[in-house]
């Protein structure tokens, strides 16, 4: 029976761990599809829709460069000592044994492999000046972040440190985030977590101390931006709500722009001490090493392509919808029939794929519904100009208060939420039969109202409203007192 109960306990404990792990689903956002072929009027056709690569790991495919170039460990020779313990230096840096050697590389290496490898820096032996270091990641394409960006230490985490973007291939650059143990003392700026943040914050610059703690937290070797909290905003915990995202991301430049990247930097400025004064007689303890870095995106095609190649230490995208461009940012020379424009992710589940058009052709015939459109022709985005009350590619649907009836009528009665008033009957859903002695659109106004003489004038065709009897006027007071009395009784009785 013990045995048993544990079995359970440990199903129960198994399941919430994995819940907590799985806070947000591996794959958000599909548009994986930039066309189709579809039957219409016309015969075999093609149905275009907003596309993008799927996300990937991007570390694969950047370049990575250290300033001061010769910061790297192992040359000449080092011996490190550990933080926690000053008598322990053993550990060995020699750039010219493979085995001791920590170029930038190990960065981005496989993970799991043991003995854990990993880049190293020089130890702190010019202090008091500061230890600082920039590492630079570099893809010379546009990227869109689509998971966190996670930084793991093999050392120490940095007691100060920031993470800065550049939307223009390292020509300038902006700060993500900032990392210390006091941000107070080190950036004049009150500590947050980005649980601080909401929709209208979202783009502020925040200082962390979640990654900077001491020594007490040695098992924390991890130093995060987070991506998807901040997607949590608009798209709810467990990003469950992707079209919210998605419509801000259409909406406003500046959310698109915060989440795209060519280039990331990390400004190592202070390396771990322990929590603990330097010890200037041992500066061997103090150095920066990084196991791991990940930065999970897609290229950005401007929702024109679906894949995106690697060739010649080069990312470019396949563009599609006759667009052409590293990032799919312009229309075929033969294609400039419309101005160029950015896929949409609107409407949900396909968006609109603003294909670029051959030059001089005029509106391209769309097959729009002759009922539910103003014309059978596109217009500049691409779709068809809708009626009021219509929606769809096509113009093939209605909105919320209307019904189809040889395209989209207002509905001004449905037998449930918009009753006919005053006996009168609902006729297809588009019009009230009132009584003779009522009128308007739920027979809701009687039709004495607009005669001479009002509803009380002799020929109005509707009886006075009677008086209230003399026992119903002695026995309103009564009612009230009791109501009152009612309402004074617990709830719970």
């Amino acid at each position: 029976m013990h045995f048993y109960f544990a079995l359970v306990l440990q199903a129960i404990w198994t399941g919430v761990c994995q819940a907590a792990i799985q806070h947000y689903p591996a794959a958000w956002g599909h548009y994986d599809v930039c066309k189709s072929q579809v039957y219409s009027d016309e015969g075999l056709t093609w149905d275009y829709m907003a596309c993008q690569p799927e996300a990937a790991d991007m570390t694969q495919y950047l370049k990575v460069s250290l300033d001061p170039p010769d910061i790297t460990c192992g040359d000449p020779p080092e011996t490190y000592c550990a933080l926690e313990n000053p008598y322990m230096c053993n550990n060995e840096c020699d750039a010219t044994t493979d085995e001791l050697a920590h170029p930038p590389k190990l960065m981005f290496d496989i993970e799991g492999r043991n003995p854990t490898t990993f880049w190293q820096s020089t130890s702190w032996k010019k202090y008091p000046k500061a230890l600082l270091v920039n590492i630079t990641l570099s893809w010379n394409k546009t990227i869109e972040l689509t998971d966190d960006i996670l930084l793991t230490f093999e050392s120490g985490r940095p007691e100060q440190m920031v993470l800065e973007k550049s939307l223009d291939y390292g020509r300038t650059w902006q700060p993500y985030q900032f990392y210390a143990t006091d941000c107070l003392d080190a950036f004049t700026m009150d500590p947050k977590t980005v649980q601080d943040l909401t929709q209208h914050t979202l783009l502020d610059i925040i200082c962390t101390e979640e990654y900077s703690r001491g020594y007490v937290w040695k098992n924390d070797k991890t130093v995060r931006f987070e991506i998807k909290d901040r997607f949590a905003l608009f798209a709810g915990p467990r990003l469950h709500n992707m079209a919210s995202l998605y419509g801000q991301l259409d909406t406003t430049k500046n959310l698109r722009d915060f989440f795209t990247i060519t280039d990331l930097r990390i400004r190592l400025l202070r390396p771990a001490t322990g929590a603990t004064m330097v010890d200037e007689n041992n500066l061997s303890r103090y150095f920066y090493a990084i196991s791991d870095i990940k930065v999970q995106g897609r290229c950005k095609c401007n929702l024109h392509a679906n894949s995106c190649v690697y060739d010649k230490e080069k990312l470019s995208c396949e563009c599609e919808h006759n667009t052409t461009g590293p990032d799919c940012g312009r229309c075929k020379r033969s294609y400039q029939g419309r101005a160029w424009s950015a896929g949409s992710y609107l409407p949900i589940p396909k968006g609109t794929a603003n294909i670029c058009i051959p030059n001089n052709i005029g509106p391209v015939k769309c097959n729009c519904n002759p009922s539910g459109s103003v014309s059978d022709r596109c217009n500049g985005t691409g779709f068809c100009i809708c009626k009021e009350g219509t929606t769809g590619p096509k113009c093939q649907e209605c909105l919320p208060g209307y019904l189809w009836d040889d395209g989209c009528k207002s509905r001004v009665c449905d037998n449930e939420l918009l009753r006919c008033q005053n006996g009168g009957v609902c006729v297809n859903n588009g019009r009230c039969n009132c009584p003779s002695a009522y009128t308007g659109l739920l027979c809701e106004k009687p039709r004495c109202e607009s005669e001479l003489g009002g509803c009380r004038g002799p020929d109005s065709g509707q009886a006075p409203a009677p008086l209230p009897s003399p026992s119903a006027l002695l026995t309103l007071p009564l009612l009230l007192l009791v109501l009152t009395e009612a309402s004074c009784w617990p709830a719970g009785l």
